[in-house]
């Protein structure tokens, strides 16, 4: 174990270095988003309209620096450019302006091409060349004075002599559409993530002699045909935009009915104190378990489940009962799936237990993905279909993943049976036992996801306390401040640079964002997912990468952590009763498993933003 630990501690060194070094941590990247203006330039000119979008890419390998703005009740657009390192230059026609021309002049190139600039009293009011009449810019310096996450202040000069400073918050984070690009950089990266994330799992396999190299590389290939597919073929990313719409729909008749139940008279709607977490999100977690009943009940889930498991029986060469495991993770819970594989449970070999289990920890249940999305988007109906979209796709890129993991881990070395029959059993003996049979279930999960974000919270609050207090008397505190983004030492900021270097194991671009990352897959795997989501929800303004927002949604989706070894050794002992031995040994693989599934998803689908 010695060994294998120096070994990952190398690998990640070498990649965290690479990492740190990287040209995306300049300052062009730290603007790149969209800016809300404070009120110290007064209140007479913020509104809700105010604000300041500088973006930044590379396309085709020329760069694009736009900026689009609206002060004061004007809109301008135009480029912009950073100027000895520490100056911010906004470029701008001049808009809505009649300027009389008093002359002009005219030449030719050695091409003969020609070009004509207009004049009034001798200033240049623009030119015509190449077909194109480019008019007199409007040239805005502003001096930057502060720049971070969550902060930028500029200051400019109205008149020699006469500054005004300017504070520009960060906006809530905007993405109607997800800008992707594939460059050498974001591919190498990828490549060399995907390389030591299957490294270290070897590190941790139980007969690596024995493992299917073949298996892996069709696991993996089905990942990023996958990802490329959601994100540059038109046809299928339409279908995930239709399904995330229609898990939208969802979430809106969950609104009715908890409107109904919770909602003042006369309004009809949860108002006032009931606006909070217990009264919008946990119904939904009640309402899509119901909805999963109905549909087991009416064979429709059964149906799709037998879909994704025979391509990947097929693609991957599985067995049939861990192929409907794999595939009933992508909809089901860690222990609802293994009810589609019960009547193979007790004959399964070790290898199919261990993909069994690695599958439940590296995917998500249908109803908690209602709650994400809810923790994700908020009120913003844009928002939550962009992660609606995003955690669907990981939901199910995850589960080829875990099989990779799982075979790397424990790889198959005994005969298998190759039947894959979905049991014919119903959830009830009719469609409103079933609908009644789920939302107890779901009530009962809602409450326990309650509860434990009550607990966790609380647990986390006190560690805090007194971790703050240390950083007090030590004065640790001060540092902290003064050099990250943290305002003292706490339990998030130990998890955000304990696991920063797996962030840029993943391809995560800069300090800022890594730490972030970090501190997000720490309280996935010690406390849980959900905690997790709840973090991120409230945090993700404060990344400076869209890709690092993109690849923590992907990252966080999935049940691996501490908690769930027991969940699943209890879940699915009481249905073998005489391998729980077996399931306790696996556990922590499992674990291991489900957390290299979740990061290889996020790895996969970054190297194409």
């Amino acid at each position: 174990m010695s060994n294998k630990l120096i070994y990952i501690g190398i690998l990640i060194a070498l990649i965290f270095t690479q990492s740190c070094t990287t040209k995306e941590t300049n300052i062009e990247k730290m603007l790149s988003r969209n800016w809300n203006f404070d009120t110290e330039i007064g209140p007479s000119f913020v509104d809700s309209t105010t604000f300041l979008n500088l973006s930044y890419k590379v396309s085709g390998g020329d760069t694009l620096r736009e900026f689009t703005s609206v002060f004061n009740g004007r809109k301008d657009i135009g480029t912009w450019e950073i100027e000895d390192g520490n100056d911010l230059i906004l470029a701008s026609p001049l808009q809505n302006m009649e300027t009389e021309i008093d002359s002009m002049t005219q030449s030719f190139d050695d091409k003969g091409e020609v070009t004509i600039n207009y004049f009034k009293d001798n200033e240049s009011v623009g030119s015509f060349e190449n077909g194109k009449f480019n008019p007199k810019k409007f040239y805005q310096r502003f001096t930057i004075n502060e720049i971070s996450s969550t902060k930028l202040h500029l200051v400019f000069e109205n008149q020699p002599g006469s500054a005004t400073q300017v504070t520009v918050l960060p906006y809530k984070y905007v993405s109607k559409v997800l800008p992707t690009s594939i460059s050498f950089y974001s591919v190498t990266r990828g490549l060399l993530g995907i390389i030591a994330l299957i490294f270290i799992t070897f590190l941790f396999s139980s007969n690596k002699k024995a493992i299917n190299w073949s298996l892996v590389a069709k696991g993996l290939g089905l990942q990023l045909a996958l990802a490329i597919a959601v994100l540059y073929v038109p046809f299928v990313a339409v279908f995930f935009d239709q399904m995330s719409n229609v898990f939208m729909s969802i979430i809106g008749f969950t609104d009715d009915g908890a409107n109904f139940v919770f909602g003042q008279f006369g309004t009809g709607e949860i108002q006032g104190p009931l606006q909070n977490f217990a009264f919008k999100i946990l119904p939904t977690i009640i309402f899509f378990s119901a909805l999963m009943s109905m549909l087991y009940y009416l064979g429709i889930l059964q149906k799709v489940v037998y879909v994704f498991a025979w391509l990947m029986k097929r693609f991957m060469k599985l067995s049939g009962a861990e192929s409907l495991a794999a595939a009933g993770n992508i909809f089901l819970g860690q222990t609802e799936a293994p009810f589609l594989v019960r009547p193979y449970l007790e004959k399964m070999t070790k290898s199919e237990l261990m993909c069994l289990m690695t599958g439940g920890m590296a995917t998500i249940a249908g109803g908690v993905l209602a709650a994400y999305i809810s923790f994700l988007g908020g009120d913003d109906p844009e928002q939550s279909l962009f992660f609606a979209k995003h955690l669907l796709t990981a939901s199910i890129m995850s589960a080829p993943a875990a099989v990779v993991a799982a075979k790397i881990l424990v790889p198959e070395t005994e005969e298998f049976n190759k039947d894959m029959n979905i049991p014919k059993e119903k959830i009830g003996t009719n469609i409103l036992e079933a609908i009644t049979n789920g939302s107890t279930d779901g009530l009962k999960l809602a409450v326990n996801v309650g509860v434990m974000l009550l607990v966790f919270t609380a647990v986390v609050s006190m560690a805090n306390a007194g971790l703050g207090w240390i950083g007090g008397i030590t004065g640790l505190n001060d540092v902290i401040a003064s050099s990250t983004g943290y305002s003292e030492l706490s339990f998030q900021f130990i998890l955000g640079y304990a696991f920063a270097p797996i962030a840029g194991l993943m391809g995560v671009d800069n300090w800022n964002d890594m730490v972030l990352t970090g501190q997000l897959l720490g309280e996935k795997t010690i406390l849980n997912e959900f905690y997790a989501y709840a973090t991120f929800g409230d945090i993700k303004s404060n990344f400076v990468s869209q890709k690092a927002v993109v690849m923590s949604t992907y990252m966080l989706c999935g049940f691996a952590n501490f908690a769930s070894i027991g969940i699943q050794i209890g879940g699915i002992g009481a249905l073998i009763p005489t391998r729980k031995g077996m399931l306790s040994k696996l556990g922590v693989k499992a674990l291991i498993g489900g957390t290299v599934a979740s990061l290889l998803t996020a790895v996969v689908v970054g190297m194409f933003l």
